[in-house]
């Protein structure tokens, strides 16, 4: 279970391929699976470190993207876009990356708090990592999304 080679990377250090990859996963998931029309490219990529799990072949099966303090929510670091490939599901993969993309996001950034935009479905996984809601539900393309920090 499990087992991915991480790779984080700036916006200016990816590959044009890992680039497609990346976006075609976001798109694969949150748009196509998920039914649900939203621009994915909202600009702040450019300001995100990009969190990629790759298989054993070299296949990209989950992604992440974080954020310093203050660039996504104002006080606050941030980990967004969580997304596993339908071809990586239950191995794992989800747990795997969104650990070590907190692990990550405070190794570079600093032990700060942490909050996130989950959708509510989701909210029980994010509070197994010590995230709690924070009574601002919202919908977010039809979708019904929790805002939460991790203490």
């Amino acid at each position: 279970m499990g087992n991915l080679r991480i790779e984080c990377k700036a916006f200016s250090d990816l590959s044009v391929d890992e680039l497609y990859e990346i976006l075609a996963l976001r798109s694969e998931v949150f748009v196509v699976e998920q039914n649900c029309i939203f621009l994915d490219l909202d600009h702040k990529d450019q300001k995100a470190l990009h969190f990629m799990g790759f298989d054993q072949k070299n296949q990209l099966m989950a992604y992440t993207r974080l954020f310093n303090k203050s660039v996504y929510y104002q006080g606050f670091l941030s980990i967004g876009r969580v997304v596993v490939s339908p071809k990586g599901r239950g191995e794992g993969y989800g747990r795997e990356i969104f650990g070590k993309s907190v692990e990550k996001v405070q190794e570079l950034f600093g032990q700060k708090l942490i909050k996130i935009g989950a959708q509510a479905y989701l909210e029980s996984f994010y509070g197994s990592f010590g995230f709690e809601s924070i009574n601002e539900d919202y919908v977010e393309d039809g979708i019904p999304h929790k805002m939460m920090v991790r203490i």
